[in-house]
């Protein structure tokens, strides 16, 4: 680990001195504001690979994205080299098309202890689900943040992480289907234990998602990448702008359909 390195990548000029949230929220936001949630390598016919050397190599010397076992697997390996107090967990993500979490521990998060109170830091998740600010480990707390309102609800030692979710207007849409109606959604994200994991226990699920044919990774391409206001959002040939808190408890979303020669341009551009 090359700490300036690994900062120059995520534009990060500030003090990491001390061990604390203001220090850790700042490079967390830098980091999902610079390195996509991308899984483009798959759709190059490429592997992706998740130990740490290449995880390095590819995402800070390339300036390349990744996808949870990257991205949160290099942000361990900064957090601990910095001194924090950090561990990785795993998770089962919700499936809304089967209205159930998925059987296996697909996605890579961390734990983060300060001061005696535990954080979980995900930079991994992308999209609109991406939390900006380390989520305090805590249940039936509402956590306000640029997104929406996230939450955790413990049961017997399982938790799971929800969204409330704003209403969403889209002007690029028919005018009677501009505005949803619905009131704030609340959606599910995953679930978690807070037992320790290893690298090792996500390779399985690694090789799986890069091959099985049903995969969502291996179905589509995305491409996301967090802004100070919203976010940027390519999957397939689809570009979404979104800009969050738009107007009073709802998001503007933009989209369009790009060419396929506008794709290397637009991931150049929007994406870094």
């Amino acid at each position: 680990m090359n700490i300036t390195e690994y900062f120059t990548r995520i534009s990060y000029k500030g003090s990491y001195k001390n061990l604390d949230l203001e220090t850790l929220t700042e490079i967390f936001q830098h980091h999902i504001r610079a390195v996509p949630f991308e899984n483009l390598s798959i759709h190059c016919g490429e592997t992706i690979e998740i130990d740490l050397e290449s995880v390095y190599d590819k995402i800070v010397r390339k300036k390349r994205g990744g996808w949870c076992m990257e991205n949160n697997h290099l942000l361990s390996w900064v957090l601990k080299t910095l001194g924090y107090d950090t561990t990785i967990l795993g998770a089962k993500v919700y499936s809304p098309e089967e209205n159930a979490y998925n059987h296996n521990i697909t996605h890579f998060l961390l734990k983060v202890v300060l001061d005696g109170k535990a954080y979980t830091v995900d930079g991994g998740f992308g999209m609109i689900y991406q939390m900006w600010q380390p989520m305090e480990l805590i249940s039936g707390k509402d956590q306000p943040q640029v997104p929406g309102i996230f939450r955790f609800v413990e049961d017997n030692g399982i938790w799971y992480l929800e969204k409330i979710k704003r209403k969403q207007y889209s002007p690029n849409q028919r005018c009677s289907n501009s505005y949803d109606l619905q009131k704030s959604v609340c959606r599910k994200i995953y679930l978690f234990t807070l037992e320790q994991h290893e690298i090792e226990d996500f390779r399985p699920q690694s090789v799986y998602l890069q091959t099985a044919p049903h995969s969502l990774f291996v179905t589509k391409s995305i491409c996301s990448l967090q802004t100070t206001d919203g976010l940027w959002a390519l999957v397939g040939l689809t570009l979404t702008k979104v800009k969050y808190n738009y107007k009073e408890n709802m998001d503007l979303m933009e989209t369009m359909t790009l060419t396929d020669e506008e794709v290397e341009k637009t991931l150049k551009d929007k994406f870094n």
